[in-house]
């Protein structure tokens, strides 16, 4: 949880993949405005649709990445000091939605 007083010194986890996502997102940037340029210039409708998904892709990496480092990091962190319960519900609501569900499963396990 992003505000939880418990962690307050607690360096994210992302910070050792700083470099890399900021050259990742820089390059997506790049893409989106080349997306809108070929808009503009009203390029081929699905030339525009393969450079949407290679801009989507390319978010996707940069998701998984943060991913991976909170998990292996924040969520790691938070379970080690005994905190984890809450966190583990905060990253599984973000997955849900990046795959478009939104019910959890019960606490039985069903």
């Amino acid at each position: 949880m992003t505000t939880d007083p418990h962690i307050d010194h607690f360096r994210h986890s992302y910070t050792k993949d700083r470099r890399e996502l900021l050259n990742r997102l820089r390059r997506i940037e790049g893409q989106v405005r080349g997306v809108e340029r070929m808009v503009e210039e009203e390029a081929y409708c699905l030339e525009i649709l393969q450079q949407v998904e290679a801009v989507t892709a390319a978010a996707d990496q940069v998701a998984l990445l943060l991913l991976e480092d909170h998990i292996d990091g924040c969520l790691t962190h938070a379970i080690e000091s005994g905190q984890g319960e809450p966190y583990v519900e905060e990253v599984m609501s973000v997955v849900r939605r990046a795959l478009g569900r939104r019910a959890s499963r019960t606490k039985s396990g069903a």
